[in-house]
């Protein structure tokens, strides 16, 4: 993953409609994490000074409630003391999370969290969390190690890079106990930048065949998946339940298509999301404009 975020956050975003301070990400005039860094401040480093845009990552959360991140420790400073914090995971009810929960408890762990959930389900609230406490504890001078029996806990493929890119922002580490990526992992190390680089490569291999099947249902003639299914009246009532702090699915299951064939019918999640993204990408444009 880039660390041209990094760069702009070092810096207070200067406009005053925005007023990030240093180390949190741009917020919109809505109040919600801008999908990119506001012009005038990303110009503030010079490495970037010719740069047209700088996206906000996805460890900042684009499009949610925008909140202060707290201020790393100074830098240089030495960790002030050591927490290893465990998690464990089984995929169904029916099976045991006794044989992670005994090697956690043999790593002598300040706390373990654990759940029974699908890698499917969109959001794991213990691994969730476990990270907020990481970094949490991390935030105040003390170093903080995530150990997980085996790296297939967390998820796999882009969700475990995900989640890679968020705890390296956090300027936390990684310990597996078995399987193939056993032993501790720094921030800083290879495995980090490994799962970062696949992080970013599956990103651009979903986006570059999304517009390759873009492109081959206009040359047919078809419409484009979500086209026709969102309104003004859809985004303004799907604006309202965001700054509730209610979820894209609940949102979604509140929403009715007015239109076309699916009218009657619920958007889904990810249309909801799609429409909320364009909507604050637009207000991110006009601000800087």
């Amino acid at each position: 993953m880039s660390d041209d975020f990094n760069r702009v956050e070092s810096r207070d975003c200067p406009m005053s409609t925005c007023a990030a301070p240093a180390v949190s990400p741009c917020r919109t005039g809505k109040g919600m994490v801008a999908i990119q860094y506001h012009t005038a401040r990303f110009r503030l480093v010079p490495q970037l000074a010719k740069v047209l845009s700088v996206p906000t990552p996805a460890v900042r959360k684009p499009g949610s409630m925008w909140t202060e991140l707290p201020r790393p420790v100074s830098a240089g400073a030495q960790p002030a003391g050591h927490v290893r914090l465990g998690y464990a995971r089984a995929s169904t009810a029916r099976q045991s999370l006794d044989a992670q929960l005994d090697s956690l408890a043999e790593a002598g762990l300040t706390r373990v969290f654990s759940e029974k959930i699908s890698t499917r389900a969109t959001r794991r609230p213990e691994l969730e969390a476990a990270v907020k406490l990481a970094g949490e504890i991390r935030s105040s001078g003390v170093a903080v190690t995530l150990v997980v029996h085996e790296h297939k806990r967390l998820g796999r493929g882009i969700e475990l890079a995900m989640l890679a890119e968020e705890l390296k922002a956090g300027d936390v580490g990684l310990e597996f106990l078995t399987g193939e990526l056993q032993g501790s992992h720094d921030p800083s190390g290879i495995v980090f930048t490994v799962l970062a680089a696949m992080s970013g490569m599956e990103r651009e291999y979903i986006r570059d065949r999304t517009l390759e099947g873009h492109e081959s249902a206009r040359k047919r003639g078809k419409t484009i998946g979500g086209a026709g299914v969102t309104d003004e009246d859809m985004l303004s009532m799907a604006l309202d339940l965001r700054d509730q702090e209610m979820s894209l699915r609940d949102i979604a299951k509140r929403l009715v298509i007015t239109t076309g064939r699916k009218k009657g019918q619920h958007p889904s999640p990810a249309t909801v999301m799609r429409m909320l993204r364009e909507h604050d990408e637009r207000a991110a444009t006009a601000a800087s404009a």
